[in-house]
This record gives structure tokens, sequence and C-alpha cells, in this order.
């Protein structure tokens, strides 16, 4: 009986987040278990709802088919993903950690989506990361997700921002800049120099702008740096595939 008891109350959420946290980033699948498991006890839990959120979309992150199945899978993952999100930030929209994750999140669910849904996640990306950066200036990860807003926006061709403003109302995209990408992604390098993707996206920004030099920093660092995320060996990959395609270019004026 006894024991049955102590069983009991092991099961609490903060017992599962916990265990979720100690199987690190490498390992999303067990992680979202977990955090789901503290769910079932309080839906309404702030670090299980955002910590689920992360750990759902990395593990959709990983299906990288384009199949029709897999596509819709990896959907569904991120629509459950911003639920988590969304029940975070009415736990608590006071911390960062809610609205970084929802502009994450749909980052990543726009760019299966058509021109206007993308345009409206869009907004709420940039609206998102911005609350999380105005909390925290130190949260690395919303400072990525800002340079990486603006760095994508500006990659769109005229043609593009044209019908995003007058078709769906997306003149708010008008501020994107790439100072701001720069500054954003170079932030997010300083305060989390280990993180490789951040290094990564810093350095595709760079070549966009003809900074072939400052791209081939960021991509040397990358090759000394350890795997810490479960993407972390494709974004390897693609830093030595982006090094290649660069290594003779020289710097635009």
């Amino acid at each position: 009986m006894l024991s049955l008891l102590l069983a009991v109350l092991a099961q609490t959420p903060a017992r599962h987040i916990a265990l979720g946290d100690s199987a690190g980033l490498m390992h999303p699948d067990v992680q979202l278990r977990h955090y789901q498991e503290a769910l079932a006890l309080d839906s309404m839990s702030y670090e299980a709802n955002w910590k689920a959120a992360r750990a759902i979309s990395d593990v959709a992150k990983q299906i990288l088919s384009n199949d029709d199945s897999l596509k819709r899978r990896r959907d569904s993952l991120y629509a459950v993903g911003r639920v988590y999100a969304e029940r975070a930030i009415r736990a608590d929209s006071t911390k960062p950690d809610g609205h970084y994750v929802l502009s994450m999140v749909l980052g990543r669910l726009s760019r299966t989506k058509g021109s206007k849904e993308r345009v409206r996640y869009a907004k709420i990306i940039f609206d998102e990361a911005t609350k999380a950066v105005e909390i925290d200036s130190t949260y690395h990860l919303a400072h990525h997700v800002l340079g990486a807003w603006h760095a994508e926006v500006k990659r769109l061709s005229g043609l593009q921002r044209f019908f995003a403003k007058t078709l769906f109302g997306g003149g708010f995209m008008d501020k994107a800049n790439w100072n701001d990408a720069v500054m954003h992604l170079e932030t997010a390098v300083r305060l989390a120099p280990d993180h490789i993707y951040h290094r990564l996206e810093l350095a595709e920004v760079y070549v966009d702008l003809g900074k072939y030099s400052k791209a081939r920093e960021q991509l040397q660092a990358i090759a000394a740096l350890p795997v810490a995320d479960v993407q972390d060996p494709q974004n390897k990959r693609e830093a030595t595939d982006l090094m290649a395609d660069i290594k003779n270019e020289k710097d635009e004026k």
C-alpha cells in the first residue's frame, strides 16, 4: 500500500517535466512523452506546455520528406505545437518562452502553407518573437527567429512583396531589412556561440549580402562545434556544402 502511494505521489507534473528535461534535446520524442504526461496531470502547466511545443516541433522538423502523408503528419504536429504554445501564453504571458515557441512553431509551419496564410503567420511570428526579446533581451533563440524573419522577408521578390501587401494586407513586411537580420543573428551567436544553427543562419545571411569572408568564419566555427540538437548533424552537412559552394567567392563591395 505504501509503495503504491509513493508511486502515485511520484507522478507529478514537476516529476515528468524533470524527466523530459533530462532526456535532452537529442531525444525530443522522449521529452515530448514526459511533457505530455505532465499535461495530462495539469493541462495549464506553463513549463509543460512551452516545452511540449518545443519538443513536438523538434520531432516534426526531422520529417524532411515531401510525401503527402508525411507532410500532413508534419503539419499536424506543428498544429499541436501551436496549441501548446498558445496555452503556455495563456498560463503566463509575462515569461518569454511561450512567446518564443509560438513564433518558432509558426515559422516552421508557415513554410508549408500558401501565400495568404504565410503573410498572416509572418505578423504573429514577428510580434511574438519581439515580445520574447522585450521580456528578456538575452533570449538568443528569439533573436534568431527575428533575424531569420527579416532575412526571409527580404529574400522575397518585389512581386511577392507587392502581392503580399495588396492582396493579403502584408504592408507590415516593409519593416524587414538586412541590418536587423544581421544584428539579431549576430546577437544570437554572441549569446550562444556553441549553437550551430545560429551560425549557419548567420552565414547564409552573409552570403546573401556578399560578405563571403564573414560567412566562411561562421562555417569554419561550425565544424568544430559539438552536436547538441537533433538537427545538428543535418546543419553540419549544410554548413559543409555551403562552404564548398562559396570557397572561391570574393567579398562584394
